[in-house]
């Protein structure tokens, strides 16, 4: 772990991997929730690194950090969010030769999987999931498409994603969703936070 001020009400803190910054993020929401943490406006987790912000005394909160000890984190408790998917993507074919089964053998085994979401960033309500193994991660596309349409779900390197509007975009589509992944009228207006789990259920055509 390795702890970074940034500016002047702000620290960074570095881990090697994901699991252990979410393993530091889940710790941290423990500790806020008992009290035990000193004030601190906004935590932000991302893939190895958990930005805390707000921070009256940055200085001695670095200090303290140093002395913490926790362990892997554990799932939340709330219910899994089901997303259902029709896969059906323009990659499908692609993501198949690389993982080199069938292309209807795709929906099996990435709906098969336990996904917890890592981070949000990129567009709001965009959440980068965690849960495929390590052999079943791909490369984003050589050339990037100009627009990907809102609820497409893809894979980039370890991370599976929904996007959540229509945007520019590398990833590997594989499917697509009706669910509204962002929508400002609800509360909360993101579907999927930090720490969330998620299950993907495939629909017929």
């Amino acid at each position: 772990m390795r702890v970074l001020p940034v500016g002047d009400r702000a620290l960074l803190v570095e881990f090697a991997d994901g699991e252990e910054a979410w393993a530091f993020h889940a710790e941290v929401l423990r500790r806020r929730a008992a009290g035990a943490l000193p004030p601190v406006t906004e935590i932000v987790p991302a893939a190895r690194t958990v930005l805390l912000d707000g921070v009256a005394d940055p200085g001695r909160l670095a200090a303290e950090l140093a002395g913490w000890t926790f362990g892997p984190a554990g799932a939340r408790a709330e219910a899994v969010v089901e997303v259902p998917v029709r896969y059906d993507g323009p990659d499908l074919p692609r993501v198949a030769a690389l993982w080199g089964v069938a292309e209807e053998e795709v929906a099996a085994i990435h709906s098969a999987a336990g996904f917890r979401v890592a981070f949000c960033g990129f567009a709001p309500g965009f959440g980068y999931l965690t849960g495929l193994p390590e052999r079943y991660a791909v490369p984003r596309r050589a050339t990037p498409r100009t627009s990907v349409p809102a609820g497409a779900l893809g894979l980039a390197g370890p991370y599976t994603g929904v996007y959540p509007r229509s945007s520019p975009g590398g990833w590997q589509l594989i499917g697509r969703t009706e669910l509204a992944l962002w929508d400002p009228g609800r509360d909360p207006a993101a579907l999927l936070s930090p720490g969330a789990r998620v299950r993907f259920v495939p629909e017929g055509p």
